[in-house]
């Protein structure tokens, strides 16, 4: 008989994942967009930095704010959820248990096999079997905000200093150019890292944020040039 091993899957990173790659594709496209569009409007490269500096402040700010509200409402959600759930169960516990054997004979199961499961799980604990087959939650994708929320604050801010920094380097009549290219080589980076990561093809997911990073700036700059030429 073999022994059991732990299996570790990918997708126990999407919690995460999703907030982490969120964060640092918004810090680096928000914040870049921004320097470059005012890189084409004005002429001092020091309101390029404090540009840049404030939209790491407000960005990041934003982000974990957006981040704790938005997931705080799906956490509501499932816990209002789990509780109709746990009344219906004290209500009519039998005619839950005929609920979860349907879904069971709904995935592929013998009526009378799936009934055995249905009872089994039932036993061991009905609320989880109904909350994981009934409402499709689980541990690995339960809401957790305070976890989105500084993940996102952080990655937006360590996307954000890369423009901050590269404005610092770059003389300035070469900021929006030097700049927008820097943001695209890091926006492919993290597109890179994050199907590697998250065990998805690789060419496809670089290429997305490389070419919606690429028409944000495109944009910015464009309207940071029609400004700055009417100003």
């Amino acid at each position: 008989m073999h022994p059991l091993h732990r299996e570790s899957h990918l997708v126990a990173r999407i919690g995460w994942l999703r907030a982490a790659v969120l964060g640092a594709n918004d810090g680096i496209i928000s914040t870049a967009s921004l320097m470059v569009g005012i890189a084409a409007a004005a002429r001092d490269p020091g309101e390029i930095l404090v540009a840049g500096i404030a939209g790491l402040i407000a960005g990041a700010g934003s982000m974990a704010a957006g981040e704790y509200v938005s997931v705080s409402s799906q956490a509501d959600t499932e816990a209002a959820d789990l509780a109709r759930e746990r009344a219906e169960l004290a209500a009519d516990p039998e005619a839950e248990l005929r609920e979860l054997t349907a879904i069971y004979v709904g995935r592929g199961l013998a009526p009378d096999l799936a009934l055995q499961v249905a009872t089994a799980m039932t036993a061991k604990d009905a609320l989880e079997a109904h909350a994981r087959d009934e409402l499709g939650l689980n541990d690995h994708l339960a809401a957790r905000p305070v976890e989105a929320a500084l993940t996102s604050a952080l990655t937006f801010s360590v996307g954000a200093a890369l423009p901050v920094v590269l404005s610092l380097l770059i003389p300035g009549p070469y900021a929006g150019v030097g700049i927008s290219a820097g943001a695209l080589i890091a926006l492919a980076g993290l597109g890179a890292v994050g199907a590697v990561v998250g065990g998805a093809p690789l060419w496809p997911a670089t290429l997305r944020v490389t070419l919606w990073g690429a028409i944000a700036m495109g944009a910015t700059a464009l309207i940071g040039a029609l400004v700055g030429m009417a100003l």
